[in-house]
């Protein structure tokens, strides 16, 4: 009998070793298919259905209707606009806070700790908290306002159409400014000393080595969080809710909370469902613009 060859003998080895290969994730990809893949086939089995009763047709008649809804638009405007907003603050709050603790600073690490204080509750329990405190009677923010003579007889909060949009916000900026400190302080205490000391040398003040050394080299950090904190904003719903329910009128309502009605107060699935992919599409796609933009970055 001849005996087997070393390259067959590997062979066999290589293919041993991606069956076992594939047992061993299969799992994962068994939780992954049934939460996530199979969920979205089905949102989008049910988007494409009108009409009720026992067979529902299908047509592209609730995305057509997307176009033609005024509610719809203003809702993802308002999304846009809340994020944009939230997101432009806790980036600026999180890098000024994440600089500062970076230096040698005195309580450094407890300063840090009470940070992260807000990212840790529930934000179901932020929006509560935060909705006794906006109370324009008995609220603490209008209770400290009167304290220092400032007058609160304007200042409805979450009641107001100009104030609402800029409380829920606020809200978001005090909870999750954390979450970008966090990520950004990584980064700057990835950065290694060598380049701060050369440009030292050659005389660079504060700002060109902050601008020259610090923002290129953080860029990674500050996009993966920029993208973390643009998905989780797309898709707000807890604190407005809580806050304000999408009021006063149609002033801070969101697509997640347009969607919300539309399914389990009016309960039209299928146009739920279609915002919902729509609104699927709409956070891919500025994901996956971070992500080339990030990779094109690493490459240049």
């Amino acid at each position: 009998m001849r005996p087997i060859s070393p390259d067959l003998r590997a062979i066999g080895v290589g293919i041993r070793d991606r069956t076992l290969a594939w047992l061993l994730i299969s799992p994962t990809l068994v939780v992954l298919i049934a939460l996530s893949i199979f969920p979205v086939f089905y949102l989008a089995k049910v988007a494409f259905q009108t009409g009720g009763g026992e067979e529902p047709h299908w047509s592209l008649g609730n995305f057509t209707r997307l176009l033609t809804d005024g509610f719809f638009r203003s809702a993802l405007l308002h999304t846009f606009i809340y994020a944009a907003a939230a997101l432009t603050a806790e980036f600026l709050f999180g890098l000024g806070l994440a600089l500062l603790v970076d230096r040698p600073l005195r309580g450094r690490s407890v300063l840090r700790s009470l940070l992260l204080v807000p990212m840790m509750l529930p934000p179901v329990v932020v929006g509560v908290i935060w909705r006794l405190m906006l109370n324009p009677d008995f609220g603490a923010v209008n209770g400290t306002l009167r304290s220092v003579g400032i007058p609160t007889d304007v200042l409805t909060w979450t009641a107001s159409p100009t104030l609402a949009m800029v409380s829920v916000i606020a809200v978001d900026v005090w909870q999750w400014t954390p979450f970008m400190f966090l990520i950004l302080l990584a980064g700057l205490q990835a950065i290694p000393d060598e380049p701060y000391e050369a440009a030292t040398i050659d005389g660079a003040s504060s700002w060109q080595a902050f601008r020259d050394i610090t923002l290129p080299l953080l860029r990674p950090a500050i996009l993966v969080a920029l993208m973390l904190r643009t998905m989780d904003l797309l898709r707000v719903f807890d604190h407005i809710f809580i806050l304000t329910e999408g009021g006063p009128g149609f002033s801070t309502e969101t697509v997640s909370l347009y969607i919300f009605r539309s399914a389990f107060r009016f309960f039209d699935l299928g146009y739920a469902a279609a915002m919902s992919l729509v609104l699927l599409i709409l956070t891919n796609a500025i994901s996956f613009g971070y992500i080339r933009f990030l990779d094109r970055r690493e490459r240049a």
